[in-house]
């Protein structure tokens, strides 16, 4: 394995606090490696960062068109939401659409990060439940699938038709076989692969025209849902929503658990997939950012870019402390790649 590179630093005034290291993949359709940083063949759990792959099998099945789903469905299936009402709402509604309740989720629940919803859920006499789950909305395309396979209640076993679905679909995006898997915050498998195999699946999402009729329609039915509802795959205030309408829905961008990030770019038919060592949510975004920059789709000047590209740190008085920013091995201030 290759050695990791620095992908984002902490500066505290003039000193260098802290930095986190990682490894980065981007590559195009075809599955070459246009460039790469650290250990671009290192095995990740994709974490939430791949919910557009375990998708796949819900349009392409013909599940999706059956029961009717929207844009903003497909959108919520690759959500990590934030458990606003306008996600929560939407869930409990597309259940009892096909006869379910949020009992039949096996997603486990938590508190909301929607700061609104979960004020009214500790103010009030309501505990949370399952739709407030950030993969409520996976899991519910999940249910929409297995509705249409017919299979048993418990979705989320390894050998459940949709499982299988979903590791075969990943298999043949990323072009290599999984390597193994370990089990997902939500409880749903999370298929290991490496990052370039991530990175070449991210770019069949972003160019699906080899890959047959059925599955490009359902990738490009993903993708440009994700890119119409920003709000939907994550929410406000989240870097996910918030560089996504900074690209004007040109791009489809999803972070996952653990320092990963990943990048849908249609225009250039290139997937991007980075993964930070210690796991840092900041070092990602940052990262990404930059990625993002240097590919020519997002404009470092914007605000919503260059809050993550050059975070500001402030203290309790509101003073200016430092910045969180790409190191100058993975951002060349900027230059295209």
């Amino acid at each position: 394995m290759e050695p990791s590179e620095i992908m984002a630093e902490v500066w505290r005034g003039q000193f260098l606090e802290s930095v986190h290291r990682g490894h980065i993949a981007v590559c195009n359709a075809k599955g070459d490696l246009l460039a790469g940083w650290g250990d671009p063949t290192a095995v990740i759990l994709p974490r939430s960062s791949c919910k557009m792959l375990q998708a796949l099998p819900l349009v392409e099945s013909g599940a999706a068109e059956q029961f009717g789903l929207t844009s903003e469905h497909l959108a919520l299936s690759c959500a990590s939401h934030n458990g606003a009402l306008i996600h929560t709402g939407r869930v409990s509604k597309w259940l009892d659409g096909l006869g379910l309740t949020e009992a039949d989720l096996r997603c486990g629940g938590h508190m909301p990060k929607d700061a609104e919803v979960a004020k009214g859920l500790l103010c009030g006499d309501h505990c949370f439940d399952q739709t407030h789950n950030n993969c409520s909305g996976k899991h519910a395309g999940f249910l929409t699938l297995n509705k249409h396979l017919g299979g048993g209640a418990e979705y989320l076993e390894i050998d459940h038709p949709v499982q299988v679905a979903v590791k075969a679909a990943i298999e043949d995006m990323t072009g290599e076989d999984t390597y193994g898997h370990a089990i997902d915050g939500c409880s749903a498998p999370n298929f290991a692969m490496t990052l370039t195999g991530f990175a070449r699946a991210l770019a069949r999402m972003a160019d699906p025209s080899g890959l047959g009729s059925v599955r490009e329609t359902a990738a490009r039915s993903l993708v440009g849902a994700m890119a119409k509802h920003p709000e939907l795959v994550a929410g406000e205030t989240r870097a996910c929503t918030e560089l996504m309408r900074a690209m004007d829905g040109k791009v489809a961008i999803k972070t996952g658990a653990e320092g990963v990030f990943a990048a849908i770019i249609p225009a250039l038919g290139i997937g991007v997939a980075l993964k930070v060592e210690d796991g840092a949510t900041r070092a990602s975004e940052c990262a990404m950012a930059a990625m993002l920059v240097r590919l020519g789709v997002a404009d470092a000047d914007h605000p919503l870019v260059r809050k993550r590209l050059f975070y500001e740190q402030r203290n309790c008085n509101d003073f200016s402390v430092g910045t969180i920013r790409p190191s100058q091995a993975v951002y060349q201030d900027g230059v295209g790649i």
